[in-house]
């Protein structure tokens, strides 16, 4: 099995920024798709960022976001720039696992969340 844990959130004013950081581990082979996902309270949760062999951002986000890999070490960064209030939401990580070489099935594994708020 595989845990993904999540960190960097906080709180922070409009226009700043923080870097969220999540880590996986356990069995893996290889991690196809790293993203992220928020979801507000009463809200859905949504896509903000995808990576895989190129990289996917919600239209919200776009010019303020970016996602980054380090595969090496099987993590994934968002960097969130010029916070915005609407940004205010628990930011869940999102890996599809090949646990091994010959693995015929992708399992997709989530982390608890980190919280991020956009206030003064």
């Amino acid at each position: 099995q595989v845990q993904l844990v999540e960190s960097g959130g906080g709180l922070v004013q409009p226009g700043g920024s923080l870097r969220l950081s999540c880590a996986a581990s356990g069995s893996i082979f290889k991690i196809p798709v790293m993203a992220w996902y928020r979801q507000a309270p009463g809200k859905q949760r949504e896509l903000v960022a995808a990576s895989e062999d190129s990289t996917t951002y919600a239209d919200s986000v776009k010019g303020r976001f970016s996602i980054s890999r380090d595969n090496a070490r099987n993590t994934v960064y968002l960097q969130m720039n010029n916070l915005k209030p609407e940004d205010t939401a628990v930011y869940f990580c999102n890996a599809v696992v090949l646990h091994t070489l010959t693995a015929r099935s992708r399992y997709a594994y989530w982390g608890q969340g980190t919280q991020v708020t956009v206030s003064l």
